[in-house]
């Protein structure tokens, strides 16, 4: 750093206030330093040290040397300090002080008792800890302060100079030695500006916002101490027709809705008369602070999107129930407020361009933000190019468009190259030559092509049920012909649509993707299954549900506000009962590394705060993948847990089947055994074709039974294999909670956070010293060491654990769905098996009804003729014979009902279990 050429003179000065003694200081002539704006203006006084002070010191202070200057406008963030400017600095960060040295008139500044109060205790305590360390320490102090209210052509004590506002005149005297080419300071002050009105008071310190006619405070009522807004109002807002002056406080008194900034009260501070608006504080800024935020880099999440877009529309349904246009729709113009719900809640404001204009009128007059501005007004507001055109209700249309697509994606939707602000001449081709459908244009190299998007990024949070609904409003009204684009009758009914629908989280388990159903309340499961289909592919009669651990089935005619409540977290499971299951799809996303940006060696404060905030962006981005592959993997887990609990039922039922028609069977094998040793006691050969009637039962009996014992195996090994599955879901489990690639991407974003946090001061600085700059520099190494570490983590970790997941899931899935098609297949064998075990009882209830009219009516024949007597042995057979027979017709009965009973579990056990509150 350049060294000040130092001129110096011996000056008495002259004590007052009562001061005894004389004090010997030395004027210095300074040199400004070569890195100070050359509108600084100077006023010299008698005094070693400059000061800097946020508004102007009469010229006829001739006291103190001073340089003033501002940085980001009226907030004054930096103050020169000689000798040590650096170290003094980070005293004054650390401390909120101001240093100076000599007799300090401190003039045009308000200050408030406590603030002075403050000032006279530093004054009396002489040096403290923090001073004494950089070297300012045994010193003795004497002061003198007084506090003058004067007015115009009241002169100040100190000064003997005129000043229209309050003044504080400080007289020091300390004992500090100064090192050859330094100047020693010798006084410690706080200083604080304030402005007020009859009822509220403010600092300029706490601006929340500024304009090109007026800047915004946060102020506090005098009465209550409640926080509002100040809106106050600048020279140039004054050079505005008289008309224009007041119709923002005509708009505001005239609108009221939640989701519109309130209006309070209108009054003028005491000094100046400027008018100032009392309006609503939004403590949590603007939506453009929100999409600023590193975290929304890539747009805002979908829940966060959806309350935007419904504060939005309301509000400005209000402002045209109220024949209202705004004018100057832009995310810096959506303040947001957070409920006592913690639900954010955002308002329009800025009212400043807003007009009474009806849908059928028109006007001419020009205002507006140039990034959202209409491509009509944008030709003759950033152009300037001469044109007729006037203007309708639908340029708010269009400035909604863009602000919606900044919402969603964090990005302006048309880009050329270098930027908008930049290349205002593509800018306009752009906007004008963009096709029908397209939502962005892109101009990625100089001189080069547009790239257009009918559809949003990728790297947008919103999800495809979403973006479905929200691509052909956004379509439709970014659309620079005016009689082309949607009316706002059109816009209010396609968006309320939006927001007047349910959601339904859907996972598909096959495909292993997420999927949000939007759809009325009032619609039925037949439309559900539709939309299901138009994202996932599944035709609707292949579409099966589980829910919470059982089957899930949707009766046709219910409604989906009927449906089981969702979450992301907990969705409907579809598993697909095609024939052909379909291919693992996955988590569709754009690789983190294209989004990092490249770091360059050179220190350049803005160029470095802005790679830190895209770094930031990129790895919230790559937590935000990380953490969705994380739950799909734990989706896909728990889901495959679901249906191998369900086919392991599914495996007990076929096998209860299965017992069951054996029962069967083996009650028919008996009655097949005691029917053929009937049909074999009857003597001679009348009995040969019954008997072999009864063989070909006994064959079908044994076939039966041979494809029962195979089932019984097959189901064995199906439950096996399923065992086996869960075994691996548990161990897959355990080693993904062991997993802390997560938690080590959160460690590194957080730092990288605190680096950015750095950038961001140091980009208010106009340079930084030497020591500075090097730790600026190591910050920045270690944020591209970061970045890498969290590429390397991402990239090794969480993105190869999910692929080497999802090719396990597939086989997984594969072999699910093959049992499940055997099981099914093994069921409608079993209950074929039934049906050819009653066929076979058919059969041998004919063959017993057959041995009932040939053999019995024999045995009545012979009785009745006595000429011819029946040898005993005939007899007894006979009679054993009955005796048999009435035996097997008891256990005929017996193994009927019996069949009955079976058949009837069977039938049972056949149909699903309907899902439970359905």
């Amino acid at each position: 750093m350049l060294r000040p050429v130092l001129r110096t003179q011996r000056t008495a000065v002259t004590p007052q206030n009562g001061t005894e003694g004389t004090t010997q200081s030395t004027a210095q002539t300074l040199r400004p330093y070569p890195w100070l704006p050359a509108s600084c203006r100077v006023a010299r006084w008698p005094c070693p040290a400059p000061l800097a002070l946020s508004s102007p010191v009469p010229a006829a202070c001739g006291w103190l040397q001073l340089w003033e200057f501002f940085f980001s406008s009226r907030k004054l963030k930096h103050f020169l300090l000689q000798p040590q400017p650096m170290l003094a600095e980070r005293v004054l960060q650390s401390r909120g002080f101001l240093f100076c040295s000599g007799e300090v008139p401190l003039s045009t500044l308000q200050l408030s008792p406590p603030v002075l109060c403050c000032i006279r205790r530093c004054c009396a305590a002489g040096p403290d800890r923090s001073q004494r360390a950089a070297g300012f320490g045994g010193a003795r102090s004497s002061v003198a302060a007084s506090h003058v209210q004067v007015g115009g052509g009241q002169l100040c004590s100190a000064c003997s100079c005129a000043v229209p506002v309050a003044v504080l005149c400080l007289r020091l005297s300390h004992a500090l030695p100064a090192a050859e080419g330094r100047a020693a300071v010798t006084a410690v002050l706080l200083v604080q500006a304030m402005q007020s009105t009859p009822n509220y008071l403010w600092s300029t310190d706490d601006l929340l916002g500024q304009g090109a006619t007026a800047c915004v405070y946060k102020a506090r009522s005098k009465k209550s101490g409640e926080l509002v807004a100040v809106k106050v109002f600048n020279k140039a807002s004054y050079l505005r027709p008289q008309e224009v002056q007041m119709r923002e406080f005509e708009m505001l008194r005239k609108l009221n809705h939640e989701n519109i900034v309130k209006l309070f009260a209108v009054e003028e501070t005491g000094s100046s008369k400027q008018k100032v608006l009392v309006m609503e504080y939004c403590s949590s800024g603007s939506l453009l602070s929100v999409l600023e935020d590193p975290a929304n880099a890539f747009g805002l999440a979908e829940p966060e999107f959806l309350v935007v877009l419904q504060c939005v529309v309301a509000g400005m349904n209000h402002l045209r129930e109220n024949g209202v246009v705004h004018r100057d729709i832009k995310p810096g113009n959506i303040m947001r407020l957070v409920g006592e719900d913690g639900q954010s809640i955002y308002k329009l404001t800025d009212f400043g361009a807003a007009r009474e204009l009806e849908d059928d009128e028109k006007f001419v007059s020009v205002y507006g933000t140039e990034e959202y501005l209409h491509p009509d007004m944008y030709e003759r507001a950033v152009l300037r190019k001469p044109q007729q055109k006037a203007y309708g209700v639908t340029v708010d249309l269009w400035s909604i468009g863009v602000t919606f697509y900044h919402a969603a994606t964090g990005r302006l939707p048309f880009v050329p190259f270098g930027g908008p602000r930049r290349n205002k001449e593509t800018m306009y081709k752009i906007t004008t030559e963009k096709p029908p459908g397209a939502i962005a244009g892109v101009q990625r190299q100089e001189n080069g092509s547009i790239e257009w998007s009918y559809e949003l990024p990728l790297t947008c949070q919103l999800s495809v049920g979403l973006k479905d609904q929200l691509v052909p409003i956004l379509a439709n009204i970014l659309e620079a012909d005016q009689e082309k684009c949607w009316g706002f009758d059109q816009f209010f009914a396609e968006t309320n649509d939006i927001l007047h629908r349910i959601v339904v989280d859907v996972f598909s388990l096959q495909q292993a993707s997420s999927h949000r159903i939007y759809i009325h309340s009032y619609n039925t499961t037949s439309k559900f299954l539709d939309a299901v289909f138009k994202q996932t592919d599944i035709v609707p009669h292949h579409q099966e549900y589980f829910f919470e651990g059982h089957p899930y089935e949707l009766d046709p005619n219910l409604q989906a506000h009927n449906f089981c409540r969702t979450a992301r977290h907990n969705p409907l499971t579809l598993l697909s009962c095609a024939e052909q299951p379909e291919d693992v799809v996955g988590l569709r996303y754009r690789d983190p590394a294209l989004d990092f940006p490249k770091f360059v060696s050179k220190v350049d404060v803005v160029a470095d705060c802005s790679a830190a905030k895209s770094a930031v962006g990129a790895v919230h981005q790559a937590l935000r993948i990380a953490q969705e592959l994380r739950r799909c993997q734990e989706l896909t887990v728990r889901g495959l847990h679901w249906v191998i609990g369900n086919l392991r039922s599914e495996c007990s039922r076929v096998l209860e089947q299965r017992r069951g028609v054996h029962a069967v069977l083996s009650g028919l094998q008996l009655m097949e055994g005691k029917t053929r040793g009937l049909y074999e006691a009857v003597p001679g050969g009348s009995a040969l074709p019954a008997l072999k009637d009864v063989a070909a039962v006994k064959m079908r009996l044994q076939r039966v039974a041979e494809e029962l014992s195979q089932c019984s195996h097959s189901i064995f090994d199906f439950q096996g294999a399923l065992d086996g599955m869960v075994s691996e879901l548990v161990q897959h489990g355990q080693q993904a909670h062991e997993d802390k690639s997560i938690q080590q991407i959160e460690c590194c974003l957080e730092k990288m956070q605190l680096i950015y946090k750095q950038f961001r001061k140091a980009r208010t600085c106009p340079a930084l010293g030497y020591n500075e700059e090097q730790i600026h520099k190591l910050d920045k190494v270690n944020l591209g060491h970061l970045a890498r570490k969290v590429l390397l983590i991402f990239q090794e970790q969480c993105a190869q654990q999910y692929q080497e997941a999802l090719a396990l899931h597939g086989s997984r899935v594969r072999k699910v769905c093959e049992i499940k098609k055997h099981l099914k297949r093994l069921s409608n064998h079993i209950s074929t098996c039934s049906v050819e075990a009653s066929e076979c009882q058919d059969c041998l209830q004919l063959a017993l009804d057959k041995f009932l009219h040939t053999v019995v009516p024999e045995k009545h024949s012979l009785a009745l003729v006595p000429a011819v007597p029946l040898p005993v042995p005939l007899s007894q057979t006979c009679q054993e014979m009955a005796l048999q027979m009435q035996e097997l017709l008891e256990q005929m009965k017996s193994v009927t009902c019996d069949l009955q009973f079976n058949n009837g579990i069977i039938e049972r056990l056949s149909r699903a279990a309907p899902a439970p509150g359905v």
